[in-house]
């Protein structure tokens, strides 16, 4: 008999209770402490990951305390202490970029050119190169079905659907035949960047502001829960897709990825010390707002899903300052529309 797949999630009850719980087709929540008293939250599977996963998949199917997934607000089901971000990690979406930067003038013999040269930059770079990453903070992390609140230091708030790994174990200066070891699972998040605040008009070529641009408060929709790397037959073919105001703007696989899963956690663990329960962003494919010159406006409504990870669903709302704190009205809500060339 196969053993039953199933997520791993934090959750709040109507009632404001919060639990840390077992999540199966989809739809029902077992909590956790169902299956061992000990276990109150999911850190507490790290100690024995594996037998832990093997455990809960015995029984689950034959576990009769549950509760309806829609009567629950998901949180972020990981507190990671660190989290590691890859960039320009998508081979399409890297090109793309280049291409956007083009002359005005050049002919379409000319991007054609230029899509060949970049392409062949970037296959070269896969062989002998390694991702670029930076740190992102925990505070930025949202649940799945949450507000995404638009902050008022940035005026380009753009959206970014990847695939997160989060650890089991520590890992350190590992290499990437071995990093199968020392995955827990795989979650979703949103990864929100002000455009407008990536590179400051003021710092010339000292660098991104990471801290700025991507860390605001609700910034890092997470969830809304963990799948375990045992139940994910091959994260290099997981579908990517988000839509905004029901309209799609991302659309890909993971196979795309410039370095796979594999990679970016081997080449995060050569510069940092990672932890059980971290979190390694893996990259956003093509389709990002700034493609499409369209960014993020309250009112806006962001539909997510990646294969096997779920679904989010994030209002967007204003940042309100302390001299008008009352809630953004429903007619504003509903003036703000979608406006896209495709």
């Amino acid at each position: 008999m196969s053993p039953t797949p199933f997520g791993l999630g934090s959750f709040e009850t109507p009632g404001g209770s919060r639990f840390d719980g077992v999540v199966v087709d989809e739809r029902f929540v077992a909590p956790l402490d169902a299956f061992d008293p000990s276990w109150a939250r999911i850190s507490d599977l790290f100690t024995d990951w594996a037998g832990a996963i093997s455990r809960i998949s015995r029984v689950v199917a034959d576990l009769e305390v549950s509760l309806d997934i829609g009567t629950l607000r998901p949180l972020p089901p990981v507190r990671p202490a660190q989290i590691l971000q890859a960039g320009a990690n998508y081979r399409t979406h890297v090109i793309d970029l280049q291409l956007a930067d083009a002359p005005p003038t050049a002919s379409p013999e000319d991007l054609i050119a230029l899509r060949a040269e970049v392409g062949e930059r970037l296959d070269r770079r896969a062989r002998t190169g390694t991702p670029y990453l930076f740190a992102g903070l925990p505070s930025a992390l949202s649940g799945a079905n949450d507000d995404v609140v638009l902050p008022s230091h940035g005026t380009k708030p753009d959206w970014e659907l990847e695939v997160a790994v989060v650890l089991a174990r520590p890992a350190f200066r590992i290499e990437p035949g071995d990093v199968d070891q020392v995955i827990a699972g795989y979650v979703m998040v949103n990864d929100l960047t002000l455009r407008d605040r990536v590179f400051p008009d003021d710092m010339g070529r000292i660098g991104s502001d990471w801290v700025a641009s991507k860390n605001a408060p609700t910034f890092l929709p997470t969830g809304p829960w963990l799948r375990p790397a045992a139940f994910v037959d091959d994260p290099a073919r997981l579908g990517i897709r988000l839509a905004l105001n029901g309209t799609t703007m991302q659309d890909a696989t993971t196979a795309d990825m410039i370095f796979d899963v594999r990679r970016v956690v081997s080449a995060a663990s050569e510069l940092v010390r990672l932890g059980a329960g971290d979190l390694v962003l893996t990259g956003s494919p093509a389709g990002n707002g700034a493609h499409y010159g369209r960014f993020l406006r309250a009112g806006d409504v962001i539909d997510a899903e990646i294969t096997g990870l779920g679904r989010q669903r994030n209002r967007c709302v204003r940042e309100r300052s302390p001299d008008h704190p009352e809630p953004e009205s429903e007619s504003e809500s509903e003036s703000v529309g979608m406006s896209v060339t495709r």
